[in-house]
């Protein structure tokens, strides 16, 4: 995820007179910039060896005096700056001026959304190794950031299984993936493991449940109680601009699943239990079958990956391009009542 410039395997321990952590996602940025902080100051020398003043507001004295203080009972001084850009932006040359003759026991950490690498001033954050650029995760490497998150933060063993469904009712923003496996932690202590029962119970099933009432009332032919439904549940869980896509593809891929059961044999009822679901929602689930072909599942699930593109474009928004969906399914409806 984070690689230093120019030695990409550089130890958080070896970051020297500065240290700029870069990057576009703000949370694996902050994370990243935690990480290089920790290796720095321990948390009993926090109170006596870090300065964090707030970058709209920071003098450059200030902060070049605070660099050259001998530290007390740290081994450093840190002066750490989070969304730096104000400060970056008014005194880029006094830091580069600064730099050609360093204090050796200061540390200037600072956090950036962005870097134009074109400047001098990341030229010589470059020659001086001190430039740390995060890298976006990708949709398909999200499952195993997950894991590998709940083993380091909790001790918690997460199969692929339950990662992947995390990743679906969630979405694929890093940060509310940790808050929403954070959640988990709690739910699932003492025992150490994460299982899709615990996931459906805290992060999935309201959401999961509301999606399927609006495809319900679809199917049932009832446009009213399909378009409040999902206005509700825009209306009672703001996290739902963001889980709404998975919460829908959720369900869409579990009636793919069982409708391609159903063209090798396995009757409507086989292929309900087969994908899991059970209990008052059997019924539903099978009457949804019977009204989608699987030219209609796979057009469906093209849709919502085409919403989900739209979305964090900025291109349309999750109540518009949800609500676009719900009139064209019960349109697609018709001809089957």
């Amino acid at each position: 995820m984070a690689k230093r410039t120019p030695t990409a395997h550089a130890s958080p321990q070896t970051t020297g007179a500065i240290c700029v952590v870069f990057g576009e996602d703000a949370f694996l940025v902050a994370k990243e910039a935690e990480k290089r902080l920790d290796a720095l100051l321990g948390e009993d020398e926090r109170m006596t060896g870090l300065s964090e003043p707030k970058a709209s507001e920071a003098q450059i004295a200030d902060v070049l005096d605070e660099l050259r203080t001998v530290p007390f009972l740290a081994p450093r001084r840190v002066v750490f700056i989070k969304d730096a850009e104000p400060f970056v932006k008014n005194y880029a040359e006094q830091i580069e001026a600064y730099l050609e003759s360093p204090s050796p026991t200061g540390v200037l950490l600072m956090t950036l959304l962005n870097v134009d690498k074109r400047t001098r001033f990341y030229k010589t954050l470059s020659k001086l190794g001190g430039a740390v650029e995060v890298g976006k995760i990708w949709p398909d490497k999200l499952p195993q950031y997950v894991e590998q998150y709940a083993r380091q933060e909790h001790g918690i063993a997460m199969d692929g299984r339950c990662s992947q469904l995390l990743v679906e009712l969630t979405g694929d923003d890093p940060g509310r993936l940790c808050r929403e496996m954070d959640k988990l932690a709690l739910l699932v202590y003492p025992p150490k493991t994460v299982t899709f029962k615990a996931i459906e119970q805290l992060v999935g099933r309201n959401r999961m449940f509301d999606a399927f009432d609006v495809i319900d009332g679809i199917m049932s032919n009832n446009a009213g109680q399909a378009l409040s439904r999902l206005a509700n549940m825009f209306a009672s869980d703001k996290d739902t601009h963001y889980t709404v896509v998975g919460a829908f593809g959720f369900h869409f891929r579990k009636l793919f699943s069982a409708r391609v059961m159903m063209t090798k044999g396995k009757t409507a009822q086989q292929a309900a239990e087969s994908v899991r679901v059970f209990w008052k929602q059997k019924q539903s689930f099978i009457a949804q079958l019977s009204r989608l072909s699987l030219e209609h599942l796979g057009w469906v699930l093209g849709e919502l990956g085409r919403i989900d593109h739209g979305i964090k474009t900025g291109r349309t928004t999750a109540p518009v391009a949800m609500e676009r969906l719900v009139v064209a399914l019960f349109e697609m409806q018709k001809p089957a009542r």
